[in-house]
């Protein structure tokens, strides 16, 4: 007489405990190489005063490079700290500038329908000519919003 073990009805459950563990491994995979994903360029951005504080003006403190638009197919103009500077003399005034400061940290200013390769070029002049840290001011945070 043979054996026949009584089996009890099939049960379709999924077995978890190996996508856990998968999900695991893979949690702890991106954990360790989120840190290792390189970083863009740390920008300082100027906050505004708070309302009801008077704002105070520093301008032998701060540094601001303007790029100003002259028109349609003409150099964009440059202004440090409202006096008029050309593309030559550029990176020697920021070095006179910055070569006696310990704190290098310089904001550039452009107009709207200035190209952003303009306002790259005058940060990459920035960055030879000594500054360590380069801010962007825009019209919303010159109105203070």
């Amino acid at each position: 007489m043979a054996y026949k073990p009584q089996a009890g009805p099939q049960m379709a459950t999924p077995n978890v405990i190996p996508m856990a563990d998968i999900m695991l491994v893979l949690l702890i995979i991106f954990m360790v190489i989120t840190p290792l994903t390189p970083k863009g360029l740390d920008a300082l951005v100027p906050q505004p005063p708070p309302p009801n504080q008077k704002q105070v003006n520093t301008p032998d403190r701060t540094i601001v490079v303007q790029v100003i638009d002259r028109g349609a197919g003409q150099t964009p103009g440059l202004k440090i700290n409202g006096e008029d500077a050309t593309w030559d003399n550029l990176q020697g005034r920021l070095t006179d500038i910055f070569k006696t400061r310990a704190e290098k940290v310089m904001f550039v200013k452009g107009d709207n329908p200035i190209p952003f390769a303009d306002v790259a070029t005058v940060i990459d002049i920035a960055h030879a000519s000594g500054v360590d840290k380069v801010g962007l001011i825009t019209a919303k945070i010159e109105a203070g919003e």
